[in-house]
């Protein structure tokens, strides 16, 4: 047993540094490149209340939908 949780955080950790290798890269790779418009949305869970935000309308209403099957998700699989 003791074996299988090391393991399971062997890759855990494993995965981190490779998540940070890749940003590194992809800055690194499109430093000198043309700097094109962001657009993005995003959202912050407070307990059961989200608070959605973003640059653009279409991204945010995105998020909104992405959250509400989340929650309706969420309430099914706790009832369960």
């Amino acid at each position: 047993m003791f074996g299988t949780v090391v393991g399971v955080v062997l890759i855990g950790i494993l995965l981190i540094i490779a998540g940070f290798a890749l940003v590194a890269i992809s800055v690194l790779s499109s430093s000198g490149k043309k700097k094109g418009k962001v657009r993005g949305a995003g959202v912050v869970m407070i307990g059961p209340i989200p608070i959605v935000f973003g640059s653009d309308a279409k991204w945010v209403g995105i998020i909104i939908g992405l959250v509400i099957v989340l929650m309706m998700l969420s309430l099914a699989l706790s009832k369960a």
